[in-house]
């Protein structure tokens, strides 16, 4: 069970049946152990090979229903597998992405939090301690993120799945790390550090707006493909930089010090430990004058 606000302020507690059995797996010793398989490079693949397959199609009315989702939203196909659907694409337009340059957005719709980056380049996210170089496996880069913040956007399955450049500027090249692949549900964030041993994937954007920012795709259980178009050149605020396969995945960005400033509204909530129901395009922070 974990507390999730919209940016109204109406708090929310968020207990479903899978919730309660990722509580469980990670909250006991039994459970870790049964789990181990669960997380393994391989398991993914055989789970996408059954959610590529026509069998698999079964599962998308039973899934549309129980988590309601408005198909009017997307672009209208027939599926031809659950993953098919599951990477359903929106139609052009249907989300207000904010074009303010001092405005800070969303990569994509999920729940965030953000965490204080201290002047030693270390982080806590629950009860998990971090370092910046830990998860980059950069330390050169790390320095430069101190005392900045680490905005971390959480998707659930039921989520859209695709997310965007927050800002135009120039890519670097992108870096992959290898893992394994926890969920990224609080039930197993409250007891490992599985932003550090998940499969990974970033870049840098050198934005237009706010500095260098770092944007990192986190593969999750039962999601081995983090599915990221050709490095741009030239990105665009807006513009997709890729997709996750199945299931619950992260969104993670790094700012430097002085450059954006998080809603107080969600550095708030984050200070409690309450996750913000976000949307993509939307606005989460503003460019401060240091930049």
């Amino acid at each position: 069970m974990h507390l999730v606000s919209d940016r109204e302020g109406v708090i929310v507690q968020e207990d479903s049946l899978q919730d309660r059995i990722l509580e469980w797996l990670y909250g006991h010793r039994a459970g870790r152990i049964a789990v181990r398989p669960l997380v393994s490079p391989v398991a993914a693949a055989l789970g996408k090979v059954v959610l590529d397959s026509k069998v698999s199609k079964a599962l998308i009315a039973p899934f549309i229903r129980r988590h309601s989702i408005d198909m009017s939203q997307y672009e209208k196909k027939e599926y031809v597998s659950y993953n098919d659907f599951f990477t359903r694409k929106m139609i052009h337009g249907i989300r207000n992405i904010e074009t303010r340059p001092e405005v800070f957005v969303s990569p994509c719709d999920s729940r965030l939090a953000v965490y204080k980056i201290d002047d030693t380049r270390r982080f806590s996210i629950k009860h998990s301690r971090y370092t910046v170089s830990e998860l980059l496996r950069n330390r050169k880069l790390a320095g430069k993120y101190a005392g900045g913040y680490i905005w971390v956007f959480r998707l659930c399955v039921e989520d859209y799945h695709h997310y965007i450049y927050v800002d135009g500027g120039k890519e670097s090249k992108r870096f992959h790390i290898k893992g394994i692949l926890h969920t990224v549900n609080p039930a197993a964030g409250d007891r490992l550090p599985v932003y550090k041993e998940n499969t990974r994937e970033y870049s840098v954007l050198k934005s237009d707006n706010f500095g260098e920012i770092i944007q990192m795709e986190v593969g999750a259980m039962f999601v081995g493909k983090i599915e990221n178009g050709p490095v741009q050149v030239r990105a665009e605020r807006g513009q997709e930089k890729g997709n996750f396969a199945f299931g619950g995945s992260t969104v993670i960005l790094m700012t430097r010090a002085k450059s954006v400033q998080p809603d107080e509204d969600i550095l708030e909530n984050s200070a409690r430990g309450i996750e913000t129901r976000v949307r993509l395009g939307e606005r989460v922070g503003k460019k401060l004058c240091g930049i």
